[in-house]
């Protein structure tokens, strides 16, 4: 029997971009993408998006908003990953690299990499929302 992954993606709004981590692993390896993981048995989509962020940048986060659910069969090449997506707000850490992260970078909406799996989609769909926080700092 074949098994959906449920995993979650983090929109960080910080200083005047958004964090993005560069994959250490495949798929999708020395690319840039959206920090997020697969979620863990008896772990709310919530806690895993907090837990994730902190292992993937260093920082501590709280979950504003959903963005959206992605469950594309073929938004990823390990079989059937559907994405939960949240708009974050940082409330502490440091900005550093860690875990699956090859390295964290901010980048500016406008100057934005090729991403990962259909982490673009992602923050399209988030426009208005982060526009609104990076007008507001």
């Amino acid at each position: 029997m074949r098994c959906i992954t449920l995993t979650v993606d983090a929109i960080i709004p910080y200083g005047n971009g958004i964090v993005l981590v560069k994959r250490k692993n495949e798929p999708f390896k020395g690319s840039y993408a959206l920090p997020g993981g697969i979620v863990e048995y008896g772990e709310s989509v919530e806690r895993a998006v907090i837990r994730e962020t902190k292992e993937e940048t260093g920082l501590d986060v709280v979950v504003e908003k959903l963005v959206g659910v992605y469950s594309d069969p073929d938004r990823d090449p390990r079989g059937h990953f559907v994405s939960i997506c949240f708009l974050t707000r940082v409330v502490g850490g440091e900005l550093k690299a860690g875990s699956d992260a090859r390295e964290v970078k901010i980048f500016k909406l406008n100057e934005l990499p090729e991403l990962a799996f259909d982490h673009s989609k992602m923050i399209e769909d988030a426009g208005v929302m982060i526009r609104g926080i990076l007008s507001e700092v």
